[in-house]
């Protein structure tokens, strides 16, 4: 025992000591994966120029953005977003692109929330806005780019994120129903054996106290029968006691098997259970019974055992509580309905026997009802008389309808289908609208992808279209002409990014140079013409070949500069 109390804390103390949170492994790794495409970036030159401690900074802001991103993610995507921002106004960078979509996948898988989201990607794509209008250059290029990486780097991650969280939580949800179900199946199949342990108890209490009672009539009968010496006698009335007791005892163990669940319809009966039968073996027994039965009638089945069960119990009823008292019992066979009625006459001696807990009458009352029936039980007459009567409808009614759900094992629900195919309509439910809920916005955000691509495509050729100066018109312009008589053959639009990699020469002092492509191909290399002017003159023309290409043309650029 001892030993279990110290290695517990111990072990405690251990972890502790190592001062890590469970996740800070896989933080570190994640940091570390989104900290690489930045290095990596500078060490190969693909980034332009900058010192050490921008990349240590942006480092610093990847570690604090993955350190909240549990807890805020929304947080963790704003940091990734600004130093994107911090990067290059439309938001495309090699070096924190990467970490931009990994925790917008992040957001999308932790957090359920969808309205700051709705509140961050306008926040981003404003601040960008911002920005790309601040700069120079062609704000409508860059405003493009600033979408389409917001929208491909950020909302796509997202919805896939989301749409994992969402996978994950149905197939715990799935997991969970189903085993909803075997616990209801459970319970299902316990209210079926306390149903069948009541149905057994209801016959035991019918057949073997109905049997207990006879057998005690006959032992009174016996034991005042003349020409018996004393002991004989005395056997007699040992043998009425212990018939007495015995059903005496039956009682009690019926009432701790019995349930409150109503009892099923299919009794344990004796060889012969029929009615003329039953009152033939009363009879015999020295139960005075008078009988009104039908002739041969075929009744159905639920009818007859019914009438059978409410003929035999209030005959048991009468040969114990009111022995040697008259029975009367009627049965008459209708077309729609039959009526039982047993009339039992006061016991001899003006007084009932004690006994009796209305077990027998509630099981009658039960039965009748499964029926479809109405049963009535009580005292015919200030005489002492005793009537029990039932009326049973040949065509099953609304009660008959819930025996049979009872009887197929629906126990509290009978609307509910009891092989569980309406809870497989709700798990199958839950799948829909789970996929609904995705494709939503999903058709939207792909809506405005393929917006937005169509857009920027229609403005890289409608400005590629118009920035092109033609071959012949440049061949007309002639260096030192005034700028009003050159700007009739110059194109709408100068382009946006030259090729000042291929840049022929230094421009002239104090020129302002434009560009403009020779041709109207797009997403290929395509020769430009570079244009100085100063003073409002061409001072210099010049014809920067494609790319790979060799060999530049300028005309007339030096006579006119001296």
């Amino acid at each position: 025992m001892s030993r279990r109390t110290t290695t517990a804390p111990a072990t405690a103390l251990t972890r502790a000591g190592t001062g890590l949170p469970t996740r800070a492994l896989p933080d570190a790794l994640l940091w570390a994966a989104l900290t690489a495409p930045g290095v990596a970036a500078d060490l190969l030159g693909l980034n332009a120029p900058r010192p050490w401690w921008q990349t240590a900074a942006g480092a610093a802001v990847l570690a604090a953005a993955v350190a909240v991103s549990r807890a805020r993610p929304v947080l963790a995507l704003g940091l990734a977003a600004g130093l994107g921002l911090a990067a290059s106004p439309s938001l495309f960078t090699l070096s924190y692109g990467p970490a931009l979509s990994v925790l917008a996948f992040l957001l999308g898988r932790r957090s359920a929330r969808t309205r700051p989201v709705l509140y961050a990607f306008p926040a981003v794509a404003a601040a960008g806005t911002v920005l790309v209008l601040a700069r120079h250059t062609d704000p409508v290029v860059e405003w493009l780019v600033l979408i389409g990486t917001l929208l491909f780097g950020a909302v796509f991650p997202w919805l896939a994120g989301r749409y994992r969280r969402q996978a994950r939580e149905l197939v715990a949800a799935g997991w969970s129903r189903a085993a909803q179900l075997e616990r209801e199946q459970e319970i299902v199949a316990d209210r079926a054996r306390l149903r069948e342990r009541a149905r057994i108890a209801q016959d035991m209490h019918d057949s073997l106290g109905h049997e207990l009672s006879l057998i005690a009539l006959r032992a009174g009968a016996l034991q005042v029968a003349p020409g018996l010496d004393a002991a004989h006698r005395a056997a007699a009335a040992e043998l009425r006691e212990a018939a007495a007791s015995a059903t005496d005892r039956l009682r009690d163990i019926i009432g701790v098997l019995r349930d409150a669940a109503p009892p099923g319809p299919a009794p344990l009966a004796p060889p012969d259970d029929s009615l003329p039968a039953l009152v033939d073996r009363a009879a015999a027994c020295g139960l005075p019974v008078r009988a009104q039965l039908p002739r041969e009638a075929a009744l159905p089945p639920l009818v007859e055992r019914a009438a059978y069960r409410v003929v035999q119990e209030a005959l048991t009823n009468a040969a114990k509580h009111a022995p040697g008292a008259e029975v009367a019992v009627t049965v008459d066979t209708g077309p729609r309905e039959t009526l039982v009625t047993v009339v039992s006459g006061p016991p001899e001696g003006g007084a009932p026997s004690a006994g009796g807990g209305g077990t027998g009458l509630l099981g009658l009352r039960e039965r009748v009802a499964l029926a479809g029936g109405e049963f009535t039980a009580g005292a015919a007459g200030d005489d002492g008389e005793f009537r029990v009567s039932a009326r049973l409808p040949h065509e099953p009614g609304p009660r008959a309808g819930f025996a049979d759900a009872a009887r197929a094992g629906h126990a509290a629900r009978p609307e509910e289908p009891a092989d569980g195919s309406r809870d497989t309509d709700a798990l199958a439910h839950a799948r829909r609208t789970a996929r609904r809920r995705f494709a939503v916005p999903f058709a939207v955000a792909a809506a405005a992808g393929a917006v937005f691509v169509a857009g920027a495509f229609g403005w890289y050729a409608y400005i590629k279209a118009h920035s092109v100066l033609k071959p012949a018109d440049y061949a007309a312009l002639r260096v030192g002409a005034p700028y009003a008589d050159v700007a009739p053959l110059l194109p709408d639009r100068q382009v946006a990014d030259p090729p000042a990699d291929r840049d022929p020469a230094t421009p002239p002092a104090g020129a302002e140079c434009r560009y403009y492509r020779a041709s109207g191909e797009l997403f290929v290399s395509v020769e430009h013409f570079r244009l100085c002017f100063r003073d409002g003159h061409l001072v210099a023309k010049s014809r920067i070949p494609r790319a790979g290409a060799a060999g530049v043309v300028e005309q007339e650029e030096k006579e006119w500069l001296r």
